[in-house]
């Protein structure tokens, strides 16, 4: 049993970094598509640099083991961000909602040190 949750742990995290490694290479590409969303929620394009250097990071310390707890909290303050600009646009936030709670799970799975300290009871 134990195996089969730290498997389907990896797979959910694995998951969850999918977006932000198509976003982060959307943003290296040079896409006009980026500039025009960025655009549409309001946000400077001089700020792409460093949301790209933050998702960078974010991606990173939530893969490593030994960051990704981290990493986790860190994702989960940077789809916050994103919850606020879509709902501000009035926009759906149902995946910006889903992915944080879905990183949560995946290394609840994946990390026995972290059920230890919050068991379901």
């Amino acid at each position: 049993m134990k195996r089969i949750a730290v498997w389907t742990g990896r797979i959910l995290s694995t998951l969850v970094l999918v977006p932000l490694v198509f976003g982060v290479m959307m943003s290296f590409s040079g896409n006009p598509k980026i500039a025009e969303g960025m655009a549409h929620a309001g946000i400077p394009l001089s700020l792409m640099k460093t949301l790209m250097v933050l998702e960078l990071s974010v991606i990173v310390l939530y893969a490593i083991p030994a960051t990704s707890v981290v990493g986790a909290i860190l994702f989960t303050g940077y789809m916050g961000g994103a919850i606020c600009t879509h709902l501000r646009l009035g926009e759906s936030v149902f995946i910006q909602t889903l992915l944080p709670i879905l990183a949560w799970l995946g290394l609840y799975l994946r990390e026995p040190r972290l059920r230890s300290i919050l068991p379901l009871r």
